[in-house]
């Protein structure tokens, strides 16, 4: 049998047992594989990883791993020395725009509250999610390895964090959202962009208080849902506040 070290580097360690996680460890394997197969049968999913050095040589995904190799497995919060470095995917495009799992429907409200183009629905299954992430170039964002370690996902990242106050500044900081934000410039319930519009063509759709005392207003152009600064707007302006002051120092 053939025999490999392999050394995981940052973050990646999340997703190997205690005893692998920041050391260099040996792995036993029979058949012949690729260096994206074989990591993935650790536990980590080839979205997180950014940079591979075999023997101190970058290579991509499609390697075959060889007896007596050492391998050591970066992600992309990490730099190396290698030069130059083997690109594992194509560039992030320069607009983000993500696709979210099942489970992360609050996570999905805030980045859409922060202006960010997010697709979310409750009844996606993981080969709905896989296609939409790989034909419009969306980033997967999900806390199913399972689903990131899907061949047709270039762009993904498994959430770390369970609760939706942690799961966006920790989305912020891994994609460097923090001057990106457009609050208010998207619907919470659809996605849809929001525009201005008139009082007087959506008198019937207000309630008899905030006819009398709001004139500003804005309308879902994908499902109609109209927007006013009522009382959940200093909560919500306060939850931004809060998120942006999150952001790491330089």
């Amino acid at each position: 049998m053939a025999k490999v070290v392999f050394r995981f580097n940052a973050e990646l360690n999340d997703f190997l047992p205690h005893s692998q996680r920041q050391v260099s460890f040996s792995h036993v394997f029979k058949e012949r594989a690729s260096i994206k197969d074989m990591i993935e049968a650790l536990g980590v999913p080839h979205t997180e990883v950014n940079c591979i050095l075999v023997n101190a040589e970058a290579v991509d995904f499609s390697y075959i791993v060889q007896d007596g190799d050492r391998i050591d497995v970066y992600p992309s919060s990490t730099s190396t020395e290698a030069t130059p470095l083997v690109s594992l995917r194509p560039q992030l495009p320069s607009i983000l725009r993500f696709v979210l799992d099942v489970h992360l429907g609050k996570l999905a409200s805030s980045l859409r509250l922060l202006g960010f183009d997010t697709l979310y629905r409750n009844d996606y299954d993981d080969e709905e999610l896989a296609e939409i992430s790989a034909s419009q170039q969306r980033i997967l964002l999900t806390r199913d390895k399972g689903l990131l370690m899907r061949s047709l996902v270039i762009y993904g990242y498994y959430v770390r964090a369970t609760q939706p106050e942690q799961q966006i500044v920790e989305v912020m900081r891994r994609f460097d959202l923090f001057e990106k934000v457009l609050p208010f410039h998207r619907c919470i319930r659809c996605n849809g962009l929001l525009e201005s519009v008139s009082k007087e063509s959506i008198l019937d759709q207000l309630p008899e208080k905030t006819r009398l005392e709001i004139n500003e207003f804005h309308r879902c152009c994908g499902c109609n849902q109209v927007y006013w600064r009522g009382s959940h707007y200093e909560r919500m302006q306060q939850f931004i506040d809060g998120v942006l002051d999150a952001q790491e120092p330089a």
